[in-house]
């Protein structure tokens, strides 16, 4: 009886010594997080002025009403949509089909590795303005290939100032930016499973397909759900990659940024941003509650 009410002290003393270390760090997430989030919400319901020394008006949910009236508002909605279905399927499938078909031992694997992962290490300005000069209408390599070498057109394809091949090519630049992520996490599963399953496979005569379903499938499902789940988070939001490549492909982030620092109209930014979080939050719960049933099975 006494040990178990000694324990029980230290399991509190602990806990306070815990909630003690870790204060700094709570105080800060309030601050950075907890403080913009809250001023967010107040002047999402503000008509604030570009003068700053000018008072805000209090306008209720007139700036909501005004971001669902918006058609560029939906239009974004559905590029943005759009653009996160296609970047993060086919980043997932790519890693996915990477890690599986380079999961043995062969000659030169690390630089093959190396070379994957590449394009997710390096900063990503520094990729951005490398594809600008691949692809510009005066001196652009792509286009020295297609009007010089190929002769497809006798006219420099004005490549990111058109709709719907700015969509095309940013949505290439964010899969070859974004699918090492998925190799590497299938990567790690494959790496850390027991061979003589496939072994086993291989002298039942099981074909590839076969193995993939019932062997490797089961096994990477988990962080196949969470490789799809943060994904989709982060393309979702996206902004830099888009935004210094064209002009054209107005997703939720480019939007938001426009309507704030474009036309200062700062109560409806606030209002779209509240309604991105809502949205993610919702998303972000449905991911966990899949992920956890996922781990359950």
């Amino acid at each position: 009886m006494k040990m178990s009410i000694k324990k029980k002290k230290l399991g509190g003393s602990d806990t306070k010594f815990a909630m003690f270390l870790l204060s700094p760090s709570i105080l800060l997430l309030v601050m950075l997080i907890g403080y913009p989030l809250i001023y967010n919400i107040v002047i999402s319901c503000q008509d604030v002025p570009l003068n700053p020394n000018l008072p805000s008006e209090f306008i209720g949910l007139q700036n909501y009403i005004e971001v669902f009236k918006d058609p560029e508002f939906y239009k974004s909605v559905f590029v943005t949509l759009s653009f996160t279905i296609v970047v993060t399927g086919i980043s997932t499938v790519l890693g996915l089909i990477l890690s599986v078909f380079l999961n043995r031992p062969f000659f030169g694997k690390k630089l093959v590795n190396s070379i994957i992962i590449l394009s997710y290490v390096v900063p990503a300005v520094c990729l951005i303005f490398t594809w600008r000069y691949m692809f510009n209408n005066i001196y652009g390599i792509m286009n020295y290939f297609v009007i010089d070498v190929l002769g497809i057109t006798d006219k420099a394809p004005l490549w990111f100032d058109q709709p719907a091949s700015a969509f095309i090519l940013v949505s290439i630049f964010a899969v070859w930016k974004f699918f090492p992520y998925a190799y590497l996490s299938f990567n790690a599963i494959l790496q850390s499973m027991d061979n003589s399953l496939y072994e086993a496979a291989d002298i039942d005569g099981a074909t590839s397909w076969e193995k993939f379903k019932v062997i490797t499938y089961p096994a990477i499902k988990p962080t196949l759900v969470t490789v799809v789940s943060l994904r989709t988070i982060w393309v979702f939001y996206i902004y830099t990659e888009v935004y210094l490549l064209t002009k054209q492909v107005n997703v939720l982030g480019v939007y938001l940024y426009d309507m704030a620092f474009a036309t200062h109209d700062f109560g409806k930014a606030a209002a779209i941003s509240i309604v991105l979080f809502a949205f993610i939050f919702a998303l972000i719960m449905l991911i966990r509650k899949k992920v956890l049933k996922v781990e359950e099975d």
